[in-house]
């Protein structure tokens, strides 16, 4: 256990947090001011730098947060489907998909925050990599081979989720949105099958 100090500072950090993700929400990262953000978590502007270098820091330290709770939720998802005898790739892949975009449906408000196009300079560089270290995963699950259709499938199925997050972020309407994501997933889980017809030999002519 650390010490109080230590513990006050973990409880500064959160509740700036807690109070840059409610602003940000609300006016955007573009209209928000570092004293909006110290007022509404009950703290000092000094508190805020103490911690960060000010709001793309916070923001910053938002999505990061996210996206270490949607890495958990996919990797739960995975070991969940091999742990009931799921063995098929795609289906893995389909059971992680599935978990990632229920994140953003959970997390609505991050989720449209971080595909808005309101953030701080740089932010979209940021974003792009970490859609490729999401792309890498999932190359992971998926590309049991090295053959070429592995990696088109790889590259269809994250540039599809890529698009499905930012869809889902401008859809308020919760049941909608999961019927969106359903129907993606649905695709999605269709190519494999597409991918092993179009792999199998013609049939011979009589």
């Amino acid at each position: 256990m650390g010490s109080r100090t230590e513990q006050r500072g973990a409880a500064t950090r959160s509740a700036l947090l807690a109070a840059a993700r409610e602003v940000f929400a609300v006016s955007g990262f573009a209209q928000a001011s570092v004293t909006g953000i110290v007022a509404r978590a009950g703290a000092s502007v000094g508190s805020l730098y103490h911690h960060f270098s000010g709001k793309a820091e916070l923001y910053l330290a938002l999505f990061d947060e996210f996206q270490r709770r949607q890495q958990e939720r996919t990797g739960t998802a995975i070991r969940t489907a091999r742990d009931g005898g799921e063995s098929d790739p795609m289906r893995l892949f389909i059971a992680a998909a599935r978990a990632y975009l229920d994140g953003c449906l959970a997390e609505h408000d991050l989720s449209r925050l971080f595909t808005s196009g309101d953030g701080p300079p740089g932010f979209e560089i940021e974003l792009r990599r970490s859609l490729r270290e999401w792309a890498r995963r999932n190359a992971a699950v998926l590309q049991a081979t090295d053959e070429p259709s592995d990696e088109a499938l790889v590259l269809v199925a994250t540039s599809a989720m890529a698009g499905t997050v930012a869809e889902l972020s401008t859809i308020d309407d919760e049941e909608r949105a999961r019927r969106v994501s359903d129907e993606v997933l649905a695709i999605l889980g269709s190519l494999e099958g597409f991918r092993r017809a179009q792999e199998r030999p013609p049939a011979r002519q009589t």
